[in-house]
């Protein structure tokens, strides 16, 4: 069985409290408002719950092993989650698990409410981990590509130390624009 390189012990810290910094900022940032939160593939964490407690929160998992409030698949239309439901998603650390990353966007984007938030994050040079099974990595095109319909407030990277141009991860902050329906050949991305 393979083990983590020590590149990935040195940085776990490092990319955890990246995450946990753009969790405290954004609460801060939409403390003024409020409303329904759903937070995907919460397992045992408590940090959106603690940082949003203007927000009343329910849970989605695939599993309920953690006993969410919803379990299902986000990649795929839950009819018990009706449209524009949610003021604000976290789905952080999850889309690299799914199966169809395109599919689980699409799911978030019809039940947050136009306007509202979405929080978002995954790594990029990081090793595979669980739970399994773990497909994707984004690079900042590749959001950009995969949050094509919404509009991009924040994209939060926390750089590789030593090495430019392969960072360990991104958190991305969104709004949910639902009169956005961009084509492939209308996406503009940034020159690195």
């Amino acid at each position: 069985m393979a083990t983590p390189s020590q590149f990935d012990n040195d940085t776990f810290e490092l990319a955890r409290d990246h995450l946990n910094a753009f969790i405290t900022k954004t609460a801060e940032r939409l403390a003024e408002g409020g409303g329904k939160m759903l937070e995907v593939g919460p397992q045992d964490r408590s940090m959106v719950r603690d940082r949003f407690a203007n927000f009343a929160i329910d849970t989605f998992d695939i599993v309920d092993k953690y006993r969410p409030t919803f379990v299902g698949d986000i990649t795929k239309h839950n009819d018990f989650i009706a449209d524009n439901t949610y003021d604000c998603v976290a789905c952080l650390e999850v889309l690299e698990h799914t199966l169809n990353p395109f599919e689980a966007v699409k799911e978030l984007r019809r039940i947050l409410k136009d306007g509202g938030h979405l929080l978002v994050s995954a790594p990029l040079n990081w090793r595979i981990h669980g739970p399994i099974p773990d497909c994707w990595r984004f690079t900042e095109h590749g959001w950009t590509a995969l949050l094509r319909d919404f509009d991009i407030v924040e994209i939060d990277i926390l750089e590789t130390p030593g090495r430019e141009l392969f960072p360990i991860k991104y958190n991305v902050l969104a709004r949910c624009n639902k009169q956005k329906n961009l084509r492939d050949d209308e996406l503009a991305f940034r020159y690195i």
